[in-house]
């Protein structure tokens, strides 16, 4: 995708709608780093899966313009609402709004450069399916990050362990990415701390869709 999917809606990221609050997460997050690493320009198409009120997609919109284009997916549609409004404050008229399924982002297919699914992959539990999802929504080549926090309690736990305390483990995923076809491109083990918490610990790993 590159597309910032936001299924992740219904995840516990709080609401987040001021510019300052925004640009605390910049830092902590490290979100130009992000999209540098996705390599995000001028007229790619875009996914955001788990969107929320846009966060991603604001930062998304800009970096694509004046051609691209960015697909926010979310499940709920007061978020999407909220989305639309905080982009047509800043007059990005670029992002479309998707009212997603839990287990289908509806993507276009063959479309996207890129998707990004940030603290919203432990939540679906249709992951398989929505994995091939966006595995036909991304052109040949194109990429999808994945980032997680992995909480300290539940390091070395199950799955079921872990997504049920809202963290997920890189291995999973890992092993999930190619078991839907993508091959990994980049690991980033330690990527700092959610929310600056020390006891949970972002990570993120880069596949592609092959060629």
């Amino acid at each position: 995708m590159f597309f910032i999917l936001t299924m992740g809606s219904v995840i516990g990221l709080q609401a987040q709608y001021t510019e300052s609050d925004w640009e605390e997460r910049d830092q902590w997050m490290q979100t130009e780093k992000l999209l540098n690493l996705m390599e995000i320009g001028s007229g790619n198409k875009v996914g955001d899966i788990g969107s929320h009120e846009g966060y991603l997609s604001m930062h998304l919109a800009r970096k694509v313009l004046p051609d691209g284009r960015v697909y926010a997916v979310d499940v709920r549609s007061d978020r999407l609402e909220t989305l639309r409004s905080n982009a047509n404050d800043r007059g990005l008229k670029n992002i479309i709004t998707i009212l997603g399924d839990y287990d289908d982002p509806k993507l276009p297919e063959k479309e996207l450069d890129a998707i990004f699914i940030i603290d919203t992959y432990h939540e679906m539990k249709a992951y398989e399916k929505i994995l091939q999802d966006v595995r036909r929504a991304l052109k040949p080549g194109g990429k999808v990050m994945i980032l997680e926090k992995l909480k300290s309690w539940v390091k070395g736990k199950d799955r079921d362990v872990q997504v049920a305390s809202h963290s997920l483990g890189p291995e999973y995923v890992r092993n999930e990415l190619r078991q839907a076809g993508f091959e990994i491109t980049l690991e980033i083990t330690d990527h700092g701390d959610w929310e600056k918490e020390k006891d949970k610990q972002m990570w993120v790993v880069i596949a592609k869709k092959p060629n």
